[in-house]
């Protein structure tokens, strides 16, 4: 029994199959609903073509990842990897950019939960039925996660398994509607347009990192960690190749990617074309689950943390609190549901979705360049290890440069302030 007297630590409560769905419920949000048509109007029928590319550049990344996270066992995802490999002042800005994506991109996903779920009820738009919607979303999910991390994690699983239920229905009946319609040809469009393909696609796959954030409440996370990864992107990367293929075979006119509602709504529009109003009601549930349970992963992961970085005293002591009965980071949950609540109301989907893919890149970079940093100071650290030495590091670190240049000059700007709020947290810590 735990001495009453003693400082309350957190539990080891996630599985490596939670650890799985978390990963899967980090990627999944709202690309698989909305990139097709983008993707499509860039690089024509060769569209799948970019999504097998951008997949073996984040399994690159991801892989560098596992064998990082196959040397640690607490909490803090990449801030506690760059911590590590490249010093406190490189770890203070990898938390910061890592924070920053992961409220921009809860922001972004409760954003677009309330605009489908306009297509139900019209008002939820409307501006204090929208703050309300938001406020009960965020605050839904911050009651049930500071009552415990098993909590959490059982609701992402359960919205793991629901929102690939609808996309599995539209794969599924669309394969044999609009299969023979799907017609997969050579491409045309420059470099340029291939780059911003694959730039897009890459913050679809993005967002596995915020599952390796409370492995301070994992099992076995140093095994687990690896193959969670792993196992998710398959998993992914089967999924959005299937539901653009059935894009493809149900929107077969080109001039119909230009259409408002195809624009904003790709698969319940091909939806439409097979299924009638009542498969586009049904993608529009699935995203209305999508959404929301990559919001409940986030709410898992994000807060954990800020734990981290108070926990190594680069943020105010109190962050590192835990509940003395629930044994839950519950002041980091509190902030973390107050920033999301305040950027969700405040900006929208698109300036959410912005600000999260600024700061992803960097930290990617980040991670595959700590690679061969910790090998050559622990070589025997790593559980799981890549093959073909600094190879692979060296690949994942040129794949996030090159489309690091894509950024625009706004999004540059962004990345910049958030560099300087940094140094000047770790100027006040350092002493």
């Amino acid at each position: 029994m735990r001495d009453a007297r003693a400082p309350a630590s957190l539990v080891r409560a996630i599985g490596r199959w939670s650890l799985v769905g978390l990963v899967i419920n980090a990627i999944i949000g709202s690309g698989v609903f909305g990139l097709p048509d983008d993707i499509t109007r860039r690089v024509g029928k060769a569209a799948p073509f970019a999504y097998m590319l951008a997949a073996l550049g984040i399994g690159v990344v991801m892989c560098c990842f596992g064998e990082v996270a196959s040397r640690f066992s607490e909490a803090g995802g990449p801030y506690l990897y760059a911590r590590t490999a490249f010093g406190r002042f490189a770890g203070v800005q990898m938390g910061w950019f890592a924070w920053l994506v992961r409220v921009a991109a809860a922001a972004a996903n409760a954003n677009l939960f309330v605009v489908y779920l306009a297509e139900f009820w019209p008002g939820a738009t409307d501006p204090w039925p929208r703050a309300a919607v938001l406020l009960t979303l965020v605050g839904l999910l911050a009651a049930i996660n500071i009552r415990g991390v098993k909590s959490g994690a059982r609701v992402s699983d359960a919205f793991a398994v629901a929102k690939l239920v609808p996309i599995a229905l539209f794969v599924g009946l669309g394969v044999f509607a609009v299969g023979p319609n799907i017609d997969i040809g050579g491409s045309n469009a420059p470099a340029g347009e291939w780059l911003q393909a694959i730039l897009a696609l890459v913050f679809a796959f993005g967002g596995f990192e915020v599952a390796l954030m409370p492995m301070s409440e994992a099992r076995d996370p140093r095994r687990d960690a690896p193959r969670a990864l792993l196992i998710g992107l398959a998993i992914v990367a089967l999924v959005y190749i299937s539901v653009h293929l059935v894009f493809m075979g149900a929107i077969t006119d080109p001039a119909a990617l230009d259409r408002p509602e195809v624009r904003d709504r790709p698969v319940a529009e091909a939806a439409r074309v097979f299924l009638g109003g009542a498969g586009a009601a049904l993608i529009a549930v699935g995203v209305l689950l999508s959404t929301y349970g990559n919001l409940a992963m986030q709410f898992v992961g994000a807060p954990r943390l800020v734990f981290a970085l108070a926990e190594q005293r680069d943020f105010p002591a109190a962050f590192a609190r835990v509940h003395p009965q629930w044994r839950t980071p519950y002041l980091s949950i509190l902030v973390h549901a107050a920033l999301c609540a305040v950027f969700a109301i405040y900006g929208s989907f698109i300036w959410n979705a912005l600000l999260s893919a600024v700061a992803r890149l960097g930290t990617y970079g980040l991670v595959c360049a700590a690679v061969p940093v910790l090998r050559r100071r622990d070589p025997d650290g790593a559980l799981f290890r890549l093959p073909g030495g600094w190879l692979l590091p060296l690949i994942g670190l040129g794949f996030c440069v090159v489309l690091a240049a894509q950024m625009e000059a706004a999004h540059a700007r962004i990345a910049v302030v958030v560099a300087l709020i940094a140094a000047v947290n770790w100027f006040l810590v350092r002493r």
